[in-house]
């Protein structure tokens, strides 16, 4: 076999092979073999019968078109090896020539992964926030400790914002009761705003056994979006009682003895959850401005794929889940179809870049991953998918995405490694020093962000 690469474009090759015909005889007797177990003839056992029967009987072209198929995926391979080539999908394969007895002779144009020069990055310069804890967040973190542990207690009043209010709820469309229109003993905090327009006026000064009327737009249901007549039974009115900021308090919900050791634990928490948005958003930064450094050349067939996948996962499986159609997502986004449509080309477009550009990193800075990162790379994603580890690595293994993850786990390590080089500032104008380790991991989780699926 002998092959030639032509460059079409940055992105795309043509690979022209030519196999002399004594390289596809395994595939001839492949094809003889697999049309014996299918057929039948008179005179002749199955799968004993001679190829010049075949040949007569079914066509010597019925048998070339099975051992072209056959071997076209093996030389089509050699070809891309010998090219030393980074294919990216499928190839579109022509057969040019096809001489019984002397030559096979084809074509395949596929995209591949462009050459790309990495500049010097180490003169990546970005501002992230401070890491600052005020007495205000301190007290909103409690405050929502102490929500947690409230209480309830009915009343005989009328009911006041703040309170619960326990109504039976009936909805009327042109003075038709809706068969989803009824619901009974929902629990409704009036002034959250969780339920429908309006309901907090109408209920506002009645007390248990009151009932009101009022018209509002249906947010679900068989009449979503139409106006309906409500009619708001109250049937108890519950008042909540938050317990009192105090010792007592911190050792009811927290294992601390003082209240001030509980608001010292809560600064801490909250710290931790800033260095750690911190280190987030340094890393989003740093990647932006790496983007900006390398110029990319974009396959437009792997673009396209990209775009329509990720279109499917959401409209499919986000969407679907949700209950919602495309047309009402965009409808509660404020969006247009071009709009939704050029913003999923531009995030596909910045996926397949930072792919590109994190993986020639890691073949330029020679990163490898060792066994223990790819363990905890793996839970962290078993996780977030909601399976045990082992029910994840057994569907990792089956699918055949191993490779996959130590990809996700590589370019996360070629992430933090342009991070460490980049400098990072906070808002004050301090230096800030990221953590190694929570860096890579969290490098990790941002360069998966931008790729939905494998190039």
């Amino acid at each position: 076999m002998k092959s030639a690469v032509e460059t079409l474009n940055p992105t795309r090759v043509r690979l022209t092979v030519e196999v002399p015909f004594e390289e596809l005889k395994p595939s001839l007797d492949a094809a003889y073999k697999k049309i014996n177990q299918q057929v039948t003839v008179k005179g002749f056992r199955k799968g004993k019968i001679p190829a010049r029967v075949i040949d007569q009987r079914f066509g010597r072209g019925a048998v070339l078109e099975e051992a072209v198929n056959d071997a076209l995926p093996k030389f089509y391979t050699e070809a891309v090896n010998e090219g030393e080539l980074n294919p990216l999908g499928q190839p579109e394969v022509d057969i040019t020539e096809l001489k019984d007895g002397e030559l096979l002779a084809f074509t395949a144009e596929v995209d591949v992964r462009p050459a790309l020069e990495i500049p010097d990055y180490s003169g990546i310069e970005v501002t992230v926030d401070a890491v600052e804890v005020t007495d205000e967040d301190v007290e909103k973190s409690v405050e929502q400790l102490r929500e947690r542990f409230a209480t309830t207690t009915p009343v005989e009043r009328a009911a006041a914002e703040g309170d619960i209010v326990t109504v039976d709820l009936e909805a009327k469309v042109d003075g038709e009761v809706l068969a989803d229109g009824v619901a009974k003993g929902i629990d409704y905090t009036i002034g959250s705003g969780e339920l429908l327009d309006g309901i907090d006026e109408a209920v506002t000064g009645l007390e248990a056994g009151g009932s009101a009327t009022f018209t509002s737009e249906l947010k679900g249901g068989s009449a979503e979006g139409k106006e309906a007549e409500i009619k708001v039974d109250v049937t108890a009115v519950k008042t909540r009682e938050l317990p009192a900021l105090d010792d007592e308090f911190a050792q009811l919900a927290s294992e601390f003895d003082t209240l001030e050791e509980l608001k010292a634990d809560s600064r801490e928490r909250l710290a931790r959850m800033k260095k750690f948005d911190q280190a987030t958003q340094a890393q989003e930064k740093v990647l932006d401005e790496l983007l900006k450094l390398v110029e990319v050349p974009m396959p437009e067939k792997l673009l396209e794929d990209e775009v329509n996948t990720r279109k499917h996962n959401l409209e499919h499986h986000q969407l679907g889940q949700m209950g919602l159609t495309l047309e009402k997502y965009l409808e509660i986004q404020g969006k247009s179809a071009e709009e939704f449509d050029a913003e999923l080309k531009e995030q596909a477009e910045k996926g397949i870049k930072t792919q590109f550009i994190l993986d020639e990193i890691v073949n330029k800075e020679k990163l490898s991953v060792a066994q223990d990162e790819l363990t905890e790379h793996l839970m962290r994603r078993a996780q977030s998918s909601g399976m045990s580890p082992d029910q994840f690595a057994q569907a990792v293994v089956e699918g055949g995405q191993v490779p996959m993850l130590v990809g996700e786990v590589a370019r996360g390590k070629a992430l933090a490694t342009v991070v460490e080089a980049a400098t990072v500032k906070d808002s004050n104008g301090e230096v800030v020093n990221l953590d190694d380790e929570d860096e890579e991991t969290e490098a990790g989780t941002s360069a998966e962000a931008e790729t939905s699926t494998e190039a």
